[in-house]
């Protein structure tokens, strides 16, 4: 059996731990009752739309430091913090009733996440790059993305039983698995990583992120990823309202449904580099968003396609990471890795930072439907401006470390 097949079928202990932390950094027991708990503490969609632009904010501001501090210090630290701070913030929805305690939560939030993004496909990389193979990235990604919605998907089965017996419930069986999550991150072995004299700041990190992320191939793909990413985060906040209100879906069933959208979602992880092989990067990358885009103007005329219009928005949001990642990490370097991957999601949170206020005031003064709708329209219309002004994905040799 070849290593390739050997590490498909029966990973080796390294990629077994790194499957086991994406079974653990999960909050799925929450994920299918997130909206409706807010609204249950009395806050409008204004002002969870403005929760979620603080959550951007927070990201925006923290991205680079994060990434640095993991590129400096180590990637096990970030993961184990970010698990951490995410467990911290959920305990706290457990006694929080105001709109400024949730806003300090939210805060806490996004920067356990961003202790956590880029961290964990930077170690992947290299520890492929230095044991296996890096050109499996896309795989192994796609799989342990699938493993997290698999898992996913048994919490979500019994969230909306625990949401009815008290809303508090699934948060604390969250903070419960994020703490396990926490002893995984510091289990996964150490990844050694290169650093150049002058890049030992801040500031030189943000010097070579310029000769990234400012220049093709990178520039255009990250601005196209971003506006996905943002319309389609925006999106997701309708998901609870929508099917519990007009479609009219019972809450208890939002856990089956939640299931049933991860299920979907994991498959399509798992599939993530035949999905690739079949369509190109480029195809992926350029033609999946605008699929979904289109369908979600759909529900404005017919409400029951909202069921499959987000579907479709979730086994997007699946896919296009772990090919998104894969291609910028070929192309850059192993110096700074992290906070490359990190600025680029610093990038993906400044586009959707305006997003989820203005569709909640949208959704708030018009419809929920509106508002997913005018997010379709809000993607085609900035996508033909991206690619009229330079093609995503472009081909363009790898620098050198």
């Amino acid at each position: 059996m070849t290593q390739t097949q050997r590490t498909r079928w029966r990973p080796p202990p390294v990629l077994a731990k790194y499957y086991l932390y994406e079974a653990t950094a999960t909050y799925g027991f929450v994920t299918p009752v997130f909206t409706l708990f807010l609204v249950w503490r009395d806050l409008s969609f204004t002002q969870i739309g403005l929760l979620g632009s603080l959550t951007a904010v927070v990201v925006v501001g923290g991205e680079i430091p994060t990434g640095y501090v993991s590129d400096r210090f180590g990637r096990r630290g970030s993961l184990f913090f970010g698990s951490a701070l995410l467990a911290a913030s959920l305990a706290g929805f457990l006694v929080a009733e105001r709109f400024v305690v949730f806003a300090v939560l939210y805060a806490l939030w996004a920067l356990g996440a961003v202790f956590r993004s880029g961290t964990i496909d930077a170690w992947l990389y290299e520890t492929l790059q230095t044991q296996f193979d890096e050109s499996s990235f896309t795989r192994v990604r796609g799989r342990g993305a699938a493993v997290n919605q698999w898992v996913s998907a048994v919490m979500m089965l019994s969230a909306g039983v625990l949401y009815e017996f008290d809303p508090r419930f699934p948060f604390a069986a969250s903070v419960a698995t994020l703490g396990v999550s926490c002893v995984v991150a510091l289990s996964l072995p150490a990844v050694t990583t290169t650093h150049d004299d002058g890049e030992e700041s801040i500031a030189g990190a943000v010097s070579v992120l310029k000769g990234h992320l400012t220049k093709p191939p990178l520039r255009s793909t990250v601005l196209y990823l971003g506006l996905f990413l943002g319309v389609t985060s925006a999106a997701n906040t309708y998901v609870q309202p929508i099917l519990t209100g007009p479609v009219g879906f019972p809450e208890t069933s939002l856990g089956p449904i939640y299931a049933g959208f991860t299920v979907v979602m994991a498959t399509s992880g798992y599939f993530t580099d035949e999905i690739e092989a079949r369509l190109t990067t480029r195809g992926a990358i350029v033609c999946i968003p605008a699929v979904v885009a289109v369908f979600l103007l759909v529900p404005l005329v017919v409400p029951m396609a909202a069921l499959p219009a987000f579907v479709l928005v979730k086994s997007a949001r699946t896919v296009l990471p772990p090919l998104a990642n894969g291609y910028i990490n070929d192309r850059i370097g192993s110096t700074n890795r992290a906070t490359v991957l990190s600025a680029a999601s610093m990038l993906y949170a400044l586009v959707r930072t305006p997003l989820k206020p203005l569709t909640g005031v949208v959704a708030d003064v018009a419809t929920p439907f509106v508002a997913i709708a005018s997010l379709g329209v809000l993607f085609l219309l900035g996508a033909v401006l991206v690619v009229r002004w330079e093609m995503p994905v472009r081909d363009a040799a790898s620098p050198a470390d």
